[in-house]
């Protein structure tokens, strides 16, 4: 921990938002290496989408969009998003020359000295002015609790590792989760499997008919508000409902997306509910979201009663030093972009009203 170093503005995560935040630092001459610093704990480029599932093509993908000041066209709607992601990403950084310091991972964010915040990372300290958090979600998959679930003598496993679906031909699926990936996951797997069956806490919502920008503010200003609250924050895709598009009628019309109530206990064998069901299962999929990665910001006490942080803007209401992109209402991907130019420059003006100690 000697090895510290003085920086304006630490980056934690290069995915989208940190890509954002580290583009418009960049714009604002801030230089990076001296001003400013990215740091990953990703292997390589390509941000949480270098560990999508082979399956997941590009063309697949719902609402992508690009980073500020480069596009991503002639991309191959047949190839894995991870490839195109990662190699998209990569160019990124070397165009715009954001130096991203990978792998390393950041243990801890805390009080320093002189109003500065110490960034403790497994490649050494950082002693920054500002910070910008674009750690996302990824790392943080949520895995509900049910009576019973240690003792299934079949498989577990969430989206996070989902391996595509051609391992799950000949066995019995139950998928958990009335989200995108839940839906996802039950077309492919059910050509393979012996059966699949789709269980969720609530009825899913599908939304019919074009989601435009109306629909969009609505959706964003219903997350926001649960951030301004401190609450922890839904995901933007949670409160606009599945879009019905073919593939989805296809799978109503199939009885593959034929939603049954949440289980009540997991047995050895499958799952009953408490009305006395019972189905055999050899393997339950969690399709049930992740969980923003803040741990580390846990020195800071920036949690709210409620659970969450709660924000103004893009920085936390107790902090006006660190701000929190990709996090609530900037977790899309265009979002992110937009969260990323508002933080840059709002630590600008943090910065010039508060000028470094001598």
């Amino acid at each position: 921990m000697n090895n510290k170093s003085e920086v304006e503005v630490v980056v934690i995560g290069a995915g989208q938002a940190g890509l954002a935040g580290a583009y418009h630092l960049r714009r604002s001459s801030f230089e990076p290496g001296r001003d400013f610093v990215v740091l990953d704990h990703s292997p390589g480029p390509g941000g949480a989408w270098q560990f999508r599932w082979p399956s997941l093509t590009y063309g697949k993908v719902h609402g992508m969009h690009a980073l500020p000041g480069m596009e991503l066209t002639d991309a191959d709607p047949e190839r894995p998003s991870a490839e195109v992601i990662r190699e998209y990403f990569d160019r990124y950084e070397r165009t715009f020359d954001l130096r991203v310091r990978r792998p390393v991972d950041v243990r801890a964010v805390r009080e320093g000295s002189g109003g500065r915040l110490l960034v403790e990372a497994s490649a050494g300290v950082w002693s920054t002015r500002a910070l910008i958090n674009a750690t996302g979600t990824w790392d943080r998959p949520f895995w509900p609790r049910y009576p019973g679930q240690e003792t299934f003598r079949g498989r577990q496993l969430h989206t996070a590792q989902y391996p595509g679906p051609e391992e799950f031909a000949g066995q019995r699926v139950v998928v958990v989760g009335g989200g995108a990936s839940g839906t996802q996951h039950l077309l492919e797997i059910a050509s393979h499997a012996a059966a699949t069956t789709w269980v969720t806490r609530r009825p899913p919502v599908f939304r019919e008919g074009p989601f435009d920008e109306g629909a969009g503010r609505a959706a964003v200003a219903l997350v926001e508000e649960r951030v301004r609250q401190g609450l922890p924050p839904r995901s933007v895709v949670s409160v606009t409902g599945l879009p019905l598009n073919d593939a989805i009628r296809q799978g109503i019309e199939d009885g593959v997306l034929d939603r049954q109530p949440m289980f009540d206990r997991i047995t050895p064998t499958g799952v009953d509910w408490q009305d006395g069901r019972h189905l055999d299962a050899d393997v339950i999929l969690w399709a049930t979201g992740f969980r923003a990665a803040i741990d580390h910001l846990a020195p800071l006490r920036l949690r709210a009663p409620g659970g969450g942080i709660r924000m103004e803007g893009t920085h936390a209401a107790a902090d006006p030093r660190i701000h929190l992109v990709g996090y609530g209402p900037s977790a899309s991907t265009i979002g992110a972009n937009r969260a990323g130019r508002a933080a840059v420059r709002d630590i600008r003006r943090l910065l010039e009203r508060e000028p470094a100690a001598a």
